[in-house]
C-alpha cells in the first residue's frame, strides 16, 4: 500500500507544485530511494503538470492528445462536454513519465483548466479520486497530491485519498496566514467524514540565505505550529532561479541546465528527510 501525502496550504505563492514535482523525482531517481511515485494534479491551474511534463510536452500528449485528465475522474457520472475519457479509461489518465534505473519510476495524473468547472457542481464527487486511487494505489510506493489554495470540493478529495498533509511555507510577511485555515480545515473534515489526515510537517519554501525578515517569519510560523503540535522540519527548500527554468524544461533541480550544486544539495537534504519523516 502507497504512502499517500497531499501538499497544501492555504495561502497561494508558497512553491507547492515545485516541490510536489522535485520530491517526485528524488524518490523515484535518487539510488538510495527509487522510489515507484505517482503524482495526482489537483489544481486547475495545472502548474504541477507543466512542471513535471514541461510545457511543449503538456500541450502535446494532455492537450492535443485529448488525453483524459483528473477531471474526468471527478466528472466520470456527469458526462459533461470535453471529456477525454468518452471512448478511453480513466487509467488512460495515468501518464508514465520517465523510468529510471533500479525500478523507480514517475507517474502523472495531469489537471487542466476545466478542473475548475467541478467547483460548480461538487455534490457526490468528494469520494470518485480517493476509489479511482484505492484501485491503482498497490502499483505505487508514494502518492503525492498536488493541492490548489482554496477550501472546495478539491481538498475534501485530497483529505480522503491521503494519509497526511505536508505544508510549505515561504518565510515572509503574513507566512502563518494560512495555517490557521488548514486546521480548521482538518478539524471539520475529521467530524463530517470520521477520517484522520495527519500533518507530516511544515516545510519552509523559497528560503534565500541572507534575509533577516525570514527568520522573523520562521519564528512566528514555529510558535504556531507548537500549539498545534505541528512537526517543523529544520531542513529547508532553497530560493533559486533555476526553478522555473526546470519547469520550462521538465526537469527537476538536479538536471536542471546550470542549476548550482548547492541548491540540489538543499533539496537533497530537505527530501531525505521527509522521506525520513514519513517512513518512506
Amino acid at each position: 500500500m502507497a504512502t499517500k501525502i497531499a501538499i497544501i496550504n492555504m495561502k497561494g505563492g508558497v512553491g507547492k507544485s515545485t516541490l510536489c514535482a522535485n520530491l517526485a523525482w528524488h524518490f523515484a531517481g535518487m539510488r538510495n530511494w527509487t522510489r515507484r511515485v505517482l503524482v495526482i494534479d489537483l489544481d486547475p491551474q495545472f502548474n504541477a503538470s507543466q512542471y513535471i511534463l514541461g510545457v511543449s510536452r503538456y500541450q502535446r500528449d494532455v492537450m492535443a492528445a485529448a488525453a483524459p485528465t483528473v477531471w474526468d475522474i471527478f466528472e466520470q457520472q456527469s458526462r459533461a462536454p470535453g471529456l477525454r475519457s468518452a471512448n478511453r479509461s480513466l487509467t488512460d489518465s495515468v501518464q508514465r513519465i520517465i523510468n529510471f534505473a533500479g525500478g523507480g519510476f514517475v507517474d502523472l495524473i495531469p489537471s487542466q483548466l476545466e478542473l475548475s468547472f467541478t467547483l460548480k457542481n461538487p455534490s457526490q464527487k468528494e469520494h470518485l479520486l480517493s476509489n479511482f486511487v484505492a484501485d491503482i494505489e498497490n502499483n505505487y510506493d508514494l502518492i503525492l497530491v498536488d493541492c490548489a489554495p482554496t477550501e472546495s470540493v478539491l481538498t475534501t478529495a485530497a483529505y480522503l485519498t491521503a494519509d497526511n498533509i505536508l505544508i510549505p511555507v515561504k518565510p515572509e510577511f503574513l507566512s502563518t496566514i494560512g495555517l490557521p485555515l488548514i486546521r480548521q480545515s482538518l478539524i471539520d473534515f475529521e467530524r463530517s467524514y470520521r477520517k484522520t489526515v495527519g500533518v507530516s510537517g511544515i516545510c519552509f519554501n523559497m528560503c534565500s540565505d541572507y534575509a533577516p525578515e525570514e527568520n522573523q517569519s520562521k519564528a512566528e510560523v514555529r510558535a504556531l505550529s507548537s500549539t498545534f503540535g505541528w512537526h517543523v522540519f529544520d531542513q529547508e527548500m532553497p530560493f533559486s532561479r533555476s526553478f522555473p527554468k526546470g519547469a520550462r524544461e521538465g526537469k527537476p533541480i538536479f538536471w536542471t541546465s546550470y542549476a548550482r550544486s548547492n541548491v540540489s544539495a538543499k533539496v537533497s537534504t530537505f527530501c531525505n528527510a521527509f522521506g525520513g519523516q514519513i517512513g518512506l
